[in-house]
């Protein structure tokens, strides 16, 4: 069996394709994107871009009803967007094998809050499996449909950032061989009113003891006795962790935690004389173990944030095998928008408005950092909307109050926000930044853009038109990158006494590349007045003197910079252009 080196992302695109898969569905979120972009490029397989998880549950939901399999994938927060259908298919049950792929993020590297997908398990009451490297993240979803299907039931396969980016040995297998299953007409399972839902209740408990059964014997939960001094609980990552940190301890290493394998960690802690429970996030695990009445090693590792070796190694009071530094003396490197960004011009504008901005999740985010500090709020998608009504009707400033929100995130949970808006007589303002494409996850297509997963062309959603078939008294397009109109555009609207609609269009900076232009500093005529600098474009910043100075090898050539230069400092530099010996 040939093994290569791949990405726990890869792995489970591999795995769903040999266990068959027919149908995947998602919306793109760090750190799962990359499973969808990976499993479209199977022969066989069909895959879409949903506007939403929620959407993308429900396609799946589909498939399976139709006997076919199908995957769906989402980040940690992309579950609470999809838990309407999911709790309900609980009850349902399947008839293709149907799998969830959640990716959490312990840490927050890409995120706005950590979440632990294992209690959604739990909450749900759907079976749980936990990778801990790349091959088991190929061979769990390939398991995960078979138990979807001889149970009944979807199944959440859970990674964490570091199993989903990080790479290991990976086999391959050849695709199953699956028995056609056809649509059979079953109102009683499928038509969840409250008649049909209460007896699918009854026998959710039936299939769940089942389930535990399978999870006290299968061998996706393991036991590794080594020295019965100390026993180690744990699962996913964390068990690479601890391999590493503790590598003479005995461990049980759950594969499938949920439903939670009571006989068999009763029977890990019969075999040894201490045991502790080692985990990211919440004590999900350790709250079970605990109700099990078995006395638990204190460790004070957190709950808080990612493990690591050495965390685990000084908690149990071993030396790390690691004892190089860590890179602390790194400059800082906080995050920017790109050279050329587009969504530069409307903070740029919002900031000499003085504006309150309500913001949303996308690359535009980076508008509430220094020093543009251009956006008051993000909490979840599409919140942007929602919030700038709550304040208004809570009279909550006297200055212009805006809604920005990405063309990818107004098509995912921004649609309704607005119509909300109009239906209940609003004033507010929402800019809408169409830069063509999802850039924050990586260049995704999406219902704006008008391209498909397969980079096929697909109809683009027209905001001037949804606009004003949503109620929208005004519905304006301007080109953020010509930044005195932004303004002018956006003074207009936060003075109106309607609901009006900003498309601010403009591709991103990464989709079209430089241009040829490139642009200096006339030393001279520079007044250290520092308004270019507070574009916050990467290519500018001020020399010890306090004269502005802009790295060509960085600049993309927006002439952002040039707009907002009151003393012709900036000029186009290049071969057909010397500015003189005074340009940096």
């Amino acid at each position: 069996m040939s093994r290569t080196l791949t990405s726990g992302n890869e792995a489970v695109a591999r795995g769903a394709w040999e266990a068959g898969v027919a149908v995947g569905v998602g919306y793109p979120g760090t750190p799962s994107t990359e499973v969808l972009e990976n499993l479209v490029r199977y022969e066989g397989v069909r895959c879409e871009w949903a506007p939403n998880e929620k959407v993308a549950a429900e396609v799946a939901a589909g498939a399976s009803m139709a006997g076919k399999r199908a995957l769906v994938t989402m980040k940690h927060v992309g579950l609470n967007v999809a838990a309407d259908p999911l709790y309900t298919q609980a009850y349902a049950g399947v008839r293709g094998g149907l799998v969830y792929l959640v990716a959490d993020d312990p840490g927050m590297h890409s995120s706005q809050n950590e979440q632990d997908t294992r209690n959604h398990a739990a909450a749900a009451k759907v079976p749980l499996l936990e990778p801990s490297d790349s091959d088991e993240a190929r061979r769990f979803t390939r398991v995960a449909f078979e138990i979807s299907e001889k149970h009944d039931i979807p199944v959440i396969v859970r990674t964490t950032t570091r199993i989903s980016h990080g790479k290991s040995l990976t086999a391959a297998e050849d695709p199953e061989t699956l028995v056609t299953r056809s649509y059979v007409k079953e109102p009683d399972k499928w038509v969840m009113i409250p008649g049909h839902a209460r007896a699918r209740r009854r026998l959710l408990d039936g299939r769940l003891a089942g389930l535990a059964a399978y999870a006290n014997d299968c061998d996706l939960n393991r036991m590794e006795l080594r020295d019965p001094s100390l026993g180690i609980v744990c699962s996913g990552v964390v068990y690479q962790y601890v391999r590493e940190a503790l590598p003479e301890a005995s461990v049980l290493k759950l594969g499938m935690p949920y439903p939670f394998p009571s006989d068999l960690v009763l029977d890990f802690n019969s075999r040894v004389e201490r045991v502790a429970v080692i985990e990211e996030l919440d004590p999900y695990l350790t709250s079970r173990v605990k109700a099990l009445g078995v006395e638990l090693v204190e460790h004070g590792l957190p709950s808080i944030g990612e493990l690591s070796p050495r965390m685990i190694a000084e908690a149990f009071g071993e030396t790390p095998l690691d004892q190089r530094e860590a890179f602390n003396d790194l400059p800082p490197r906080p995050p920017l928008l790109c050279p050329g960004c587009p969504h530069r011009g409307v903070f740029w504008a919002l900031d000499r408005m003085k504006a309150v901005v309500t913001g949303d999740i996308g690359c535009y985010t980076l508008g509430a950092l220094p020093p543009l500090q251009a956006m008051d709020s993000c909490i979840c998608m599409g919140a942007s909307v929602g919030m700038a009504h709550g304040m208004e009707i809570a009279a909550g400033t006297d200055r212009p109050l805006v809604a920005v929100i990405g063309d990818s995130t107004f098509a995912h949970s921004g649609i309704t926000g607005l119509l909300h808006m109009v239906y209940n007589g609003g004033h507010g303002t929402v800019v809408v930044l169409d830069n063509r494409t999802t850039a924050m996850t990586g260049h995704q297509g999406n219902p704006v853009s008008g391209r498909t997963i397969a980079g096929d062309p697909a109809p683009e959603l027209d905001l001037e038109a949804l606009g004003v078939a949503l109620g929208a008294a005004t519905v304006r397009v301007v080109d953020p990158q010509d930044l005195e109109a932004t303004l002018a555009v956006l003074r207009e609207e936060t003075a109106a006494e309607h609901v009006s609609v900003v498309a601010a269009k403009a591709p991103c900076a990464l989709l079209i590349g430089p241009t040829e232009l490139r642009y200096a500093v006339d030393d001279e005529l520079c007044s250290k007045c520092g308004a270019c600098v507070r574009l916050g474009c990467p290519a500018i910043s001020k020399e010890p003197s306090g004269i502005a100075s802009i790295d060509v090898s960085v600049c993309v050539g927006c002439g952002q910079c040039v707009q907002v230069c009151r003393y012709d400092a900036i000029a186009e530099t290049g071969p057909a252009c010397d500015i003189g010996g005074g340009a940096s």
